[in-house]
C-alpha cells in the first residue's frame, strides 16, 4: 500500500505541474511585452500589417523625356555632326527630336497630419507631376519640398484638407540588432499594400550608392515599386526606408536608416535642401600595405591624403599622413564612417578630433564648416531645366574632387539623364568659360547669359574638360 500511494503522489504531481506550466506558457512559445512586440518568431503579421497600411501611400510621376531623332546628331559632337551627316542622312533623315511622357511608380509613407511624405529621391526626381493615392482610394497631387541626391532622401507634400492622415510612428535605427524582425511594406500600383516579411541581415552596409552609405540589409522582398516604402519593426514602427535591391541576389534588399531621414526632414522642409559639414579634408582607406609603410598595426580609422588650405581641418592643424581615429566622441573604423558623421554635424559646431600621428595618438579641436552645395537652379529656371545640369561656382571642394587649377568659370556638378546636355556630351566636372561667345566667370555670369537664351536656338558652349578646351551646342526646344 505504502508503494502504492507514493507512485500515485507522484504522478499526479507530475501531471499537476505539466498542466500549470502549458497552461500558464504563451501558445506557440512566445510572450509579449508591454509595448506590444512579439519576442520569438510571431504567429501572425496581420495585426502589424492593418496598423501599417493606412500610413503607406502610392505616388506616381509624370516626366517628360526628349528622343532624338537622329541619335547621332549629338553623339559625335560639334563639328562631326556635318562629316557624317550624309552617312547616317541616308537611314535617318531629318527626323525631329521627341518628346515622350515617362511614367514611373513608388511608394512613400505619412510622418505627420500635415501630409508631409518621406520617400526616395529617384522616385520623384525630375518629375513634372506627382500624384499621391492613399490605401483608402483618396488620391492628391504632390509637390516636393526638399530632396537629397547623395542620400536618395526626399520629402513631398500633399494636401490634407481633411486632417485625417494616418502618420507612421519612426523608430530608431541606431537600436536596430541583426536578426530582428522586419516587414518591407509598399503600394507599388496603387491597388493596395504589399506586405514582405524577414530579418535584418546586417547593419551599416555600404553598396557604393554614394559617399553616405549607411544601409540596413534585409531578407524581406523589396518588390518593384516598393521603392521609398517603409521597412518596420515590429512596434510598427518606420526603422528604414526601402531603397534598393541586388539584380540577381535573392533575399538581399537595402534601407537607408529612419535615424538618417529624422535628421533631414526639418531642413528639407526649411531648405529644400541638406545642409552638410565639412571639415576639408581628402581621405582614403588604410590598405594593410600602407599601414606598415606607416608604421601602425590597425587599418581601422580614416587616412587624411590632402587638406584643403585655409579649410577647417588645417586650422586644427590636421596634416596630410594623419589617421583620424576618432571624431565628436565616436570612432572612426572605415572612411564612409568620418564622411557621414562630418555631413551630420551642425555647421559652426566645435568637435574633439582624435588623430595619429608618427605612433602618438593626439587630440585636436576642429571647428565643422559648411559643405558647399550644388546650387540646385534646375527647378528655378525653365530654360536650365531644358538644359539639364545642375552647375556650381569654383570652389576647393570641386577642384579636389575633379582635379579642376581653374579658378574662372562654372563647374557642372550633375547632368541629367537623357537632357539636351546629356545628349550633347556634357560631364560632370566639365568647367564652363564661355556661353554664346559670353565669357563666364562665376555664377553669376552663367545666370546673366542664361537669362537670354532663347527657346527654339543652339547655344554654344565653350568647355574646359581634363586641360583641354572644346566648344558643345546645345539645342533648346
Amino acid at each position: 500500500m505504502k508503494k502504492r500511494f507514493n507512485k500515485r503522489f507522484f504522478v499526479s504531481v507530475f501531471l499537476m505541474t505539466l498542466i500549470i506550466v502549458v497552461a500558464g506558457s504563451p501558445a506557440g512559445c512566445t510572450s509579449r511585452n508591454e509595448s506590444t512586440e512579439v519576442v520569438g518568431y510571431p504567429q501572425s503579421f496581420v495585426e502589424l500589417a492593418e496598423k501599417v497600411k493606412p500610413s503607406v501611400v502610392n505616388i506616381s510621376t509624370t516626366k517628360t523625356v526628349r528622343v532624338p531623332g537622329n541619335p547621332f546628331r549629338h553623339f559625335f559632337g560639334p563639328g562631326r555632326e556635318e562629316q557624317f551627316g550624309d552617312f547616317f542622312g541616308r537611314f535617318f533623315g531629318d527626323v525631329p527630336d521627341r518628346e515622350l511622357k515617362q511614367k514611373s511608380l513608388g511608394s512613400g509613407f505619412i510622418i505627420d497630419q500635415d501630409g508631409y511624405i518621406v520617400t526616395n529621391n529617384h522616385v520623384v526626381e525630375g518629375a513634372d507631376e506627382i500624384k499621391v493615392k492613399l490605401s483608402d482610394g483618396r488620391d492628391f497631387k504632390a509637390r516636393v519640398v526638399g530632396r537629397d541626391r547623395k542620400t536618395d532622401i526626399a520629402l513631398i507634400k500633399i494636401s490634407s484638407t481633411f486632417k485625417n492622415l494616418h502618420a507612421l510612428p519612426l523608430g530608431d535605427s541606431e537600436s536596430v540588432l541583426v536578426g530582428q524582425w522586419v516587414l518591407a511594406v509598399g503600394n507599388p500600383f496603387g491597388l493596395g499594400n504589399t506586405v514582405t516579411q524577414g530579418i535584418i541581415s546586417a547593419t551599416g552596409r555600404v553598396i557604393g550608392a554614394g559617399p553616405y552609405d549607411n544601409f540596413l540589409q534585409t531578407d524581406a522582398p523589396i518588390n518593384p515599386g516598393n521603392s521609398g516604402g517603409p521597412l518596420v519593426n515590429l512596434k510598427g514602427e518606420a526603422v528604414g526606408i526601402c531603397t534598393a535591391i541586388v539584380a540577381g541576389g535573392q533575399g538581399i534588399g537595402f534601407a537607408i536608416p529612419i535615424n538618417m531621414a529624422k535628421s533631414m526632414v526639418p531642413q528639407l522642409k526649411e531648405k529644400g535642401r541638406f545642409v552638410r559639414g565639412w571639415i576639408g579634408v581628402s581621405i582614403q582607406t588604410i590598405t594593410p600595405e600602407i599601414a606598415q609603410g606607416l608604421g601602425v598595426k590597425e587599418t581601422a580609422g580614416a587616412l587624411v591624403a590632402d587638406v584643403v588650405p585655409e579649410g577647417p581641418a588645417a586650422a586644427a592643424g590636421i596634416a596630410r599622413g594623419d589617421i583620424i581615429v576618432s571624431f565628436n566622441g565616436k570612432d572612426i573604423k572605415a572612411i564612409s564612417d568620418l564622411s557621414r558623421l562630418v555631413a551630420e554635424t551642425p555647421v559652426g559646431k566645435t568637435v574633439a578630433v582624435k588623430i595619429m600621428r608618427s605612433g602618438k595618438e593626439m587630440e585636436l579641436k576642429l571647428t565643422v564648416a559648411e559643405m558647399a552645395e550644388e546650387k540646385a537652379r534646375i527647378q528655378k529656371s525653365g530654360t536650365e531645366m531644358d538644359l539639364g545640369i545642375v552647375v556650381d561656382d569654383i570652389n576647393p571642394r570641386l577642384q579636389s574632387q575633379f582635379g579642376i587649377k581653374d579658378r574662372k568659370g562654372v563647374v557642372v556638378v550633375e547632368v541629367a539623364s537623357g537632357s539636351p546636355a546629356d545628349m550633347a556630351g556634357l560631364q560632370a566636372g566639365d568647367v564652363i568659360k564661355e556661353l554664346n561667345r559670353k565669357a563666364i566667370g562665376n555664377l553669376s555670369d552663367y545666370e546673366k547669359a542664361v537669362a537670354k537664351i532663347q527657346k527654339g536656338k543652339t547655344i554654344l558652349l565653350l568647355i574646359k574638360r581634363g586641360g583641354q578646351t572644346m566648344y558643345v551646342t546645345i539645342e533648346i526646344s
